[in-house]
């Protein structure tokens, strides 16, 4: 666990500024005295365990926190190895158009992203099949995608042609059309004009923004 970096009272007096609770409120959600709470604040004495999750449960804060550790004040944050705070987002199966592929009985598993990275964008995974993106991605690889319908050239893209699964490949756009290059020169580059695009169809449905692979 992290070291101690905080007071009990100055972490218990933050929380009730923050969450704009009075004391006798926070008595009553958590059966402690109003007594015992003013000392808890005063650093007279800190809380025992179960009084300490009392607390965190009515504050909604995560009561390692409220104990001064350096771990986010969040009580539903997950955190990874090193203590960084990590969103679970899920890995699905197949990919097809005219579902919501983002429910999550088309899950089959999750996967670990950064907090930072999940706050820029709704996100999803796919593992990588065949070596069409062989060297950069090679078989069973995790790719991590920001869901969305448009891209920059040079991003790696999730595309949806004819309703099928969704494909992984290099996007490129002029003003009329479309090129998902395969990153294995032993394949051919898949180019759509626009109005293709519209009749096929070809959607564009994320952009890779990180690559997970196990050892």
């Amino acid at each position: 666990m992290s070291d101690l970096i905080d007071t009990f009272a100055n972490r218990l007096r933050y929380a009730i500024m923050i969450k704009d609770i009075k004391p006798i409120e926070l008595s009553k959600k958590t059966g402690i005295s109003k007594t015992n709470i003013s000392c808890y604040m005063s650093g007279k004495y800190e809380a025992k365990q179960d009084g300490v999750k009392s607390l965190a449960d009515a504050l909604n804060v995560n009561p390692v926190w409220l104990m001064g550790y350096n771990v986010p004040m969040d009580k539903n944050v997950k955190l990874d190895e090193l203590g960084n705070p990590v969103v679970e987002v899920p890995i699905l199966g197949t990919v097809k158009a005219g579902y919501d592929y983002l429910a999550q009985e088309n899950w089959i598993g999750t996967i670990d992203i950064s907090k930072k990275l999940a706050e820029t964008g709704e996100f999803f995974a796919l593992k990588i099949h065949g070596d069409s993106m062989f060297p950069v991605f090679v078989e069973n690889d995790t790719v991590v995608v920001r869901k969305q319908d448009d891209f920059e050239n040079g991003d790696i893209v999730v595309a949806l042609i004819n309703g099928e699964e969704a494909t992984v490949k290099k996007g490129k756009k002029s003003d009329n059309s479309i090129l998902l290059q395969p990153l294995n020169t032993n394949y051919e580059p898949l180019i759509f004009t626009k109005e293709e695009m519209k009749t096929i169809p070809v959607k564009i449905i994320g952009v890779v923004k990180k690559l997970d692979r196990e050892f």
